[in-house]
């Protein structure tokens, strides 16, 4: 097992009694099998019962049937449409996480054990793809920094690297003849990044067990960030000193950047960032919103680019 956590944690991370309590009762129901349903097992989806977070937008959410249907999830193939129309061969349950590099803790860890140790929380974030199109989802899950905390990173830890499963027996686009990338499918963050409050990694969204075409069993959150920088159904998590060479960065360097900060005023070679069009909301004649820079997270976040050339640091 991972180690327990820090006493430090503040107050409005912590879940509230009775909502622990339904989350206690939902988990016992089953016998057993309820953490198998948060993690998205064959039994099919069951309701998640988590705390609402005060990190939460409340800007209206994107209705459910665009999130799931709408995604980016190349392992399943290029369009919009196929990660719902292929991920259900996804076997998701049983799933572990491979924690390795420079950390104290390594190992290979059962999903459900990591589960076993956090509060879920509900946040409503507004999630902006560098295609030009955005929703606001409500996921559920918990901070990444829990992970980082258990696994004991050493001093010389810079980055998370993460890695996604490689199973193309069940992922149809890791079949293809021409491969569409080189996998596993690589991202990875700063490690002040990753221990930020609004960084998650989710299981679940519209408090139900997160689908196969969205990530599951589990998934990273960073909505500051553009879609891509989230990466889906992960097996690995590696701490080292280095910035690691991520999948999208390998294939186009000059398009997509480490940091993909959402920015306006940077653009993609191919098209403009300045505005972006909310999935929902009237199809591709409603009118387009300005992009906000950090994705309207910048209270939050901009103070971990203080100094840098966000131009240069794409």
């Amino acid at each position: 097992m991972l180690i327990g956590r820090k006493a430090d944690i503040a107050p409005s991370e912590i879940t509230p009694r009775a909502v622990w309590l339904d989350r206690r009762r939902f988990l016992g129901a089953a016998g057993g099998l309820g953490a198998g349903l948060i993690l998205g097992g064959e039994a099919g989806a069951a309701p998640l019962q988590a705390a609402a977070s005060p990190l939460s937008t409340g800007e209206p959410k994107t209705p459910k049937e665009d999130v799931t249907s709408y995604n980016n999830f190349y392992e399943f193939g290029t369009g919009k449409s196929d990660p719902k129309a292929n991920a259900g061969s996804l076997t998701t349950s049983p799933w572990s996480i491979r924690i390795d590099g420079l950390v104290n803790k390594p190992g290979d860890y059962a999903l459900e054990d990591i589960l076993k140790g956090v509060s879920l929380e509900e946040r409503i974030y507004r999630m902006r793809c560098v295609e030009g199109w955005s929703m606001v989802i409500p996921w559920i899950g918990f901070p990444l920094s829990e992970i980082v905390r258990r696994a004991e990173p050493q001093g010389s830890a810079r980055y998370l690297r993460f890695e996604t499963l490689v199973r193309p027996a069940e992922m149809s686009g890791q079949r293809s003849i021409l491969p569409i990338l080189d996998w596993p499918y690589v991202e990875g963050l700063r490690m002040d990044e990753a221990m930020h409050p609004l960084t998650i990694l989710a299981t679940g969204l519209y408090g139900e067990t997160l689908p196969n075409q969205n990530g599951a069993p589990v998934r990273l959150v960073v909505p500051w960030k553009y879609g891509f920088k989230g990466v889906k159904s992960i097996v690995r998590i590696s701490f080292v000193e280095a910035e690691p060479r991520t999948s999208w960065m390998t294939q186009s360097p000059r398009e997509y950047g480490f940091y993909a900060n959402v920015n306006p005023a940077v653009d993609h070679p191919r098209w403009s960032q300045k505005t972006e069009r909310r999935i929902g909301e009237g199809g591709i004649f409603v009118k387009r919103r300005e992009t906000l820079p950090f994705n309207g997270y910048a209270d939050q976040v901009a103070g971990l680019y203080s100094g840098m050339d966000l131009r240069t640091f794409f």
